[in-house]
């Protein structure tokens, strides 16, 4: 018998499941940077904003880009009010001169690997100096989350980002190293039905969903799954992210 599909609202789930797990990541790199009233943030890859919310609360202005229209949606509906605040549907590209440029805090949270030169084109925009901060996987040993993504990996030929991804993104667009970080971000769940719904919205999985059968990725998933799923039914899974800063 084929298996009920768990309900799968990408843009959704992102927001309300899956997000939130890179929390400690975004703290982390606003600490060491000292985000805060006087700082002007561009957010690429933003998703439905809550990394830009958390840098709203410490008093900075805050612009937005991503590719995803429900998900740029979301994060519009998330903004304070007044400040300035922007959400730009478009790629990097188009952040360019929003809000008057001269950002000062430069991040890619999400989808470094496919910054590309799109990345020299918006530090253009960027203060002298700005803080250009991209992130990705720690050492897979660290992220009991790889051997999910292996699921993947095994049906479409795609792997997560390399470690060594985020020197050559830098690398590629003429910024200076500037100093690295590593976060732990585990991956906590209510049950195996929210991981499924949240891992799914990552858009990791979506070419193997498309490649074939989606009650086969999500079977597969699950399996992957059990050994994070806790006597009471929880989800737990330990990892570790890595960001590194770069100067323009």
């Amino acid at each position: 018998m084929t298996p009920t599909l768990v309900p799968h609202h990408p843009a959704r789930d992102w927001a309300e499941i899956q997000e939130r797990m890179l929390v400690p990541l975004y703290e982390a790199v606003y600490d060491r940077l000292g985000v805060g009233p006087r700082s002007r943030v561009l957010g690429l890859g933003c998703g439905s904003g809550l990394a830009l919310l958390m840098a709203c609360a410490r008093g900075a202005r805050v612009t937005g880009v991503d590719r995803d229209h429900a998900r740029v949606e979301l994060a519009r509906e998330r903004m304070p009010e007044g400040g300035g605040h922007t959400v730009v549907e478009g790629g990097p590209s188009d952040a360019g001169d929003v809000a008057g440029g001269a950002f000062d805090v430069i991040t890619a949270f999400h989808g470094t690997a496919e910054l590309g030169p799109d990345l020299v084109a918006v530090t253009r925009s960027a203060q002298p100096g700005a803080a250009v901060v991209v992130a990705g996987w720690g050492p897979p040993e660290r992220c009991a989350t790889a051997s999910v993504l292996r699921v993947a990996a095994r049906l479409t030929g795609w792997s997560p980002s390399r470690r060594d991804d985020l020197e050559e993104v830098v690398a590629r667009a003429g910024l200076r190293p500037d100093g690295s970080g590593r976060v732990s971000c585990p991956f906590g769940y209510a049950n195996p039905d929210s991981a499924v719904r949240g891992l799914l919205s990552t858009g990791d999985f979506d070419a193997a969903i498309h490649a074939t059968d989606p009650s086969q990725v999500e079977k597969e998933i699950r399996e992957a799954l059990e050994p994070y799923v806790r006597p009471d039914g929880t989800v737990w899974m330990p990892n570790v992210f890595r960001y590194l800063i770069a100067r323009t």
